[in-house]
C-alpha cells in the first residue's frame, strides 16, 4: 500500500527525488497533498490521516523530517526535524533539528532557525525565532511585515515547568486583539535570556540579552533587564505558592485572549477560503486553538488544586470559559468589522495578509474593540 501511495503521489505531479527512502503511512490522504510543485526529499517520513501538504512546499531539504497530523500552508518549508500536530498557516520556514509537537500554530510568514522546540505555541504573522529556542506554552504577536517583526534571539528558554510540577505558566507577548491586526511595534527577547512563566510583555519591549525576566512588563516600547540572584542556599518548602494570585491572573488573561481568537479563526479566517486545501488549512486552526485553550484550562485546573488559591475560583473560571467558547452569537461590533472584511476581499482578493494590512485606523479599531469587549466580559468576572 505504502508504495501505492507514493506512485499515486509521484502521478499526480508531487516531486519524490528518492521515493524509496520515504515512507508514507497507509492512512494518509494523497487528495490532502497539492501536486502542485510540492517536493519531499529523501528520508521523509509522512504519518497520519490529517496530514495536508499545500501548494510550492519543500519537505525534508536539509535534513529528514517525519511529519505526523501536521497542517503544511502554501509556500513553506520544513527543512529537518519532527513535527507532530503543528498547523502552517503558509509562507513559513522552519530549519533542521526542529522538534515541534502538539497545539503549535505558525500564522503567515512566521518562521524559525534551526532547532527549535516548540508546544502549545502561538506566533502570529511574521513572528521570527533564531536557534537553539525552547518556546513551549507562549502567545507572540507584534510587528507589521517581515522587515519589522517580533524575534526571539537564539538561546531563549521559556522555563514552564515549575519546582511544583504545575504547567500553569503561559507567557504572552502582546495580545491578540491588537495582535491581528498587524500594526503593533514588534517586541524582542534577547538571546541566551529566558522568561519565567507566566509573564505578559506590551509591545514595542525589549529584553536585554542575558535576562531572565519574572516578572510582568504591561507598559510598552519599555528596554528590560533581568538581574540575576546573588550566591545563596536556603531550606526548601515544597508546594508553597507565594505568588498564586499572579499567576492565576496571568492565566486568566491568557485563556481570554485565546477565547477570543476563537472568534477570529470562526468569524475571519473561513472568510478567506478558496479551495478545498484552504477549508481544511482552517479547519486545522481552529482545531489546535481549541486543543490550546483546553491544554491551558487543564493546566490551571492542576494549579488550583495545588495551589492555595479557592477551588471555587477555579470552577467559576471553567464555567465561564465553556460557555464563552460555545458562544455562537455575534454582536454588532463583530457584525460590523465582518462586512468591512468583506468588502476588502471584494477589492483585493483572499489574501489574508493584503486584506488586514490595507485596513483603516478606524476599521482597525472597530475590529480590535470587538476582541477586546470579548476578551473584557470574561476578565471582568474573574479578576477583581
Amino acid at each position: 500500500m505504502k508504495n501505492n501511495i507514493i506512485k499515486a503521489l509521484i502521478k499526480k505531479g508531487i516531486k519524490i527525488p528518492n521515493p524509496e527512502s520515504v515512507y508514507i503511512s497507509d492512512d494518509v490522504d494523497p487528495d490532502r497533498i497539492s501536486g502542485e510543485n510540492v517536493i519531499i526529499y529523501g528520508g521523509c517520513k509522512i504519518i497520519g490521516k490529517n496530514c495536508l501538504i499545500m501548494r510550492n512546499s519543500q519537505i525534508g531539504y536539509e535534513a529528514p523530517v517525519t511529519l505526523e497530523n501536521t497542517f503544511v500552508g502554501e509556500n513553506t518549508k520544513l527543512k529537518g526535524g519532527f513535527f507532530k500536530g503543528a498547523v502552517f498557516a503558509g509562507d513559513n520556514s522552519f530549519g533542521s533539528g526542529a522538534h515541534v509537537r502538539e497545539g503549535t500554530i505558525l500564522e503567515e510568514e512566521a518562521s524559525a532557525a534551526h532547532t527549535v522546540g516548540l508546544k502549545q505555541t502561538i506566533l502570529f504573522p511574521f513572528v521570527t525565532l533564531g536557534s537553539l529556542i525552547n518556546f513551549c506554552d507562549c502567545f507572540m504577536a507584534g510587528g507589521t511585515n517581515r522587515k519589522n517583526h517580533s524575534e526571539v534571539g537564539s538561546s531563549f528558554v521559556h522555563f514552564n515547568y515549575t519546582p511544583n510540577q504545575d504547567k500553569a505558566t503561559p507567557s504572552m507577548m502582546g495580545d491578540v486583539h491588537n495582535g491581528v491586526m498587524l500594526n503593533s511595534n514588534p517586541i524582542f527577547l534577547g538571546g541566551q535570556g529566558g522568561l519565567v512563566g507566566p509573564v505578559r510583555i506590551g509591545y514595542g519591549c525589549i529584553t536585554a540579552a542575558g535576562s531572565i525576566i519574572r516578572k510582568n512588563e504591561l507598559k510598552n516600547n519599555r528596554l528590560i533587564l533581568g538581574g540575576s540572584f546573588k550566591d545563596a542556599s536556603v531550606p526548601k518548602k515544597f508546594y508553597v505558592y507565594k505568588n498564586a494570585t499572579h499567576i492565576f491572573k496571568n492565566n486568566i488573561y491568557y485563556i481570554a485572549g485565546l477565547i477570543s481568537l476563537k472568534f477570529w479563526y470562526k468569524h475571519i479566517r473561513p472568510l478567506f477560503v478558496y479551495d478545498d486545501f484552504s477549508r481544511s488549512l482552517i479547519k486545522g486552526l481552529q482545531y489546535n486553538l481549541d486543543k490550546c485553550i483546553e491544554e491551558r484550562i487543564q493546566r490551571l485546573k492542576i494549579f488550583c488544586e495545588k495551589s492555595n488559591l479557592s477551588m471555587d475560583n477555579f470552577k467559576l473560571a471553567d464555567e465561564i470559559f465553556k460557555t464563552e467558547c460555545e458562544n455562537d452569537n455575534l454582536n454588532k461590533e463583530g457584525e460590523i468589522f465582518i462586512q468591512v472584511i468583506e468588502k476588502k476581499i471584494k477589492r483585493i482578493e483572499k489574501k489574508y495578509i493584503k486584506v488586514i494590512q490595507s485596513l483603516e485606523p478606524d476599521e482597525r479599531e472597530k475590529g480590535s474593540k470587538w476582541l477586546f469587549h470579548i476578551e473584557q466580559r470574561m476578565i471582568e468576572k474573574l479578576i477583581v
